[in-house]
């Protein structure tokens, strides 16, 4: 999903030399090939979310109750764009076709944003903060890992834009005026990690090659489910910083 995220540090682990192997093949700091089928998974599932946010928000902006908040929900849309061409860029030097590369991962997110369509204007804003957030938080763990160059797209595209200060500035102005809003926005953040997650877990479920980036980075299974409860704290501190905790 998308987006409008916050920054996240990556690991600090030295790279590791290159194993014994052609000498085209370099290895990134987990030890991953630069010419992992999983590397180009990545892209492909964030170029999917990054476009899917684009025509989302577009679509959402019709929910804006002023001219300027139209705006700003554009500006938000444009940076999206603007990350999808990144990684288009990256899959074609890989020679890839971004949509073929792209089609196993949409109906996930299709179906993910089917079950968390905003009926409000601040139900936008906080899908838009919140519910990417978590996706993000979930695809920068895994680029952690990944070679020099590889690590360097996906945690630009992945990177939080200026744009989203307006989301924190809406949404608790609204929350502080409002406990009914606030209740209502708690539970819906409730329902964003939870999707968020269940389709985190199924694109896992149906990529080898992706899950075997999440083991690299993650170590072992206890290290995964360390990684989804690192992703249930930064959702909290999403949610503490839009005055919704």
């Amino acid at each position: 999903m998308t987006a409008e995220t916050p920054g996240l540090a990556t690991s600090d682990v030295d790279d590791d030399q290159p194993a014994a192997g052609p000498p085209t093949t370099l290895r990134g700091r987990a030890g991953i090939p630069e010419n992992h089928p999983g590397i180009a998974d990545l892209f492909a599932v964030l170029a999917c979310g990054e476009i899917s946010a684009f025509y989302r928000l577009s679509e959402d902006a019709r929910l804006a109750p002023t001219l300027r908040d139209r705006i700003a929900l554009a500006s938000l849309a444009a940076a999206e764009m603007g990350h999808f061409e990144e990684l288009e860029a990256a899959l074609r030097g890989r020679g890839l076709d971004v949509v073929e590369v792209m089609a196993p991962f949409a109906s996930a997110l299709d179906e993910y944003h089917a079950s968390t369509t905003p009926s409000t204007w601040l139900e936008v804003l906080v899908k838009a903060y919140v519910g990417d957030g978590i996706a993000a938080d979930f695809y920068r763990e895994v680029a952690g890992g990944l070679p020099e160059e590889a690590r360097a797209t996906a945690t630009g595209v992945l990177s939080q834009t200026a744009h989203t200060d307006f989301v924190v500035h809406e949404v608790r102005t609204a929350v502080a005026a409002s406990t009914v809003d606030k209740d209502r926005l708690m539970l819906w953040g409730r329902r964003l990690l939870g999707e968020a997650i269940t389709r985190a877990q199924y694109v896992l479920a149906q990529r080898d090659e992706l899950t075997e980036l999440v083991m690299y980075t993650s170590g072992d299974l206890t290290g995964v489910i360390a990684l989804f409860d690192r992703m249930q704290q930064r959702h909290g501190e999403r949610m503490a910083a839009l005055g919704l905790s």
